[in-house]
């Protein structure tokens, strides 16, 4: 079993209109999650990016899909981004960032500057070679 994960929002938005972009490997992962949770900055990110028409307005974007749990900002994510060195300048990923080293769970992505963080900032699970 794969321990507790966090998804990234370009993963989200595969899962939910392009499934066939997952690997073998993520699927598997995020299948075989002890948890898996959605971030509510992803959320977010999603509606930043319609309302730039960026991405279409689908609401199943803005949906939590079937077992995985709402992930809210709480103050000790706050604290954590406020720790991060500014190695990735997007804020919504190093919200995410921050929540994952907050919540010891290990974030899905394939943004290539994410890791970067290393142990500063959060375990990835790197399964694009899959």
């Amino acid at each position: 079993m794969t321990p507790s994960l966090l998804v990234d929002t370009h993963l989200l938005i595969w899962m939910r209109v392009e499934p066939g972009r997952l690997t073998a490997g993520e699927r598997e992962a995020i299948d075989g999650a002890a948890s898996r949770f959605i971030s509510a900055v992803t959320l977010w990110e999603i509606a930043v990016l319609q309302n730039l028409g960026r991405l279409p307005a689908d609401g199943r974007l803005l949906e939590i899909p079937k077992h995985f749990e709402l992930l809210p900002i709480q103050p000790a994510h706050c604290a954590e981004y406020a720790m991060l060195p500014m190695i990735h300048k997007d804020p919504f990923d190093r919200m995410l960032i921050a929540q994952a080293r907050s919540e010891h769970l290990i974030l899905v992505t394939r943004d290539s500057t994410i890791p970067k963080y290393g142990k500063q900032g959060c375990r990835t699970l790197d399964l694009t070679l899959d």
